[in-house]
């Protein structure tokens, strides 16, 4: 459990409305050396609960399983959450296995009840969003 607390972060309270809101937080991650998986849980306002870093890797790959994920978003009683990895090699291209893990993300929250708004990667060039370039539906659960 010392990695939940170290990684535990609490943003500034406002509200994402945009994948531009949800970068704020995370910009912090953007320069990462190591890929982090991170999640962003929101109340029914869409107003930031937390940050957390969820997994840590390599330079080129990390983790995200759907129990790690939204564990967090549980114990937080989040009502959506916004997903994003870094990409230390600046890259802003979802690869194959990103969609894949951003629609498992998505159908594991609609079973909790928890939304996943939006799938972000985040890097030194800033972040892609993966709603926005249509990789991704929007959600219709929230």
């Amino acid at each position: 459990m010392i990695y939940e607390l170290v990684s535990e972060r609490k943003a500034p309270a406002y509200r994402i409305a945009s994948p531009a809101d949800a970068y704020k937080p995370l910009a912090r991650y953007a320069r990462s050396r190591t890929e982090r998986f991170l999640t962003i849980s929101l109340d029914s306002a869409h107003q930031v609960i937390s940050v957390r870093i969820v997994s840590i890797g390599s330079v080129n790959r990390t983790i995200a399983v759907a129990r790690d994920v939204f564990y967090p978003a549980v114990k937080d009683s989040a009502v959506a959450i916004v997903a994003a990895h870094s990409h230390p090699s600046g890259s802003l291209i979802f690869s194959e296995e990103d969609l894949a893990v951003s629609r498992r993300l998505r159908e594991a929250g609609d079973i909790l009840g928890i939304t996943l708004l939006d799938s972000l990667v985040i890097s030194k060039h800033g972040f892609a969003s993966m709603v926005m370039q249509g990789l991704l539906p929007p959600s219709t659960t929230d």
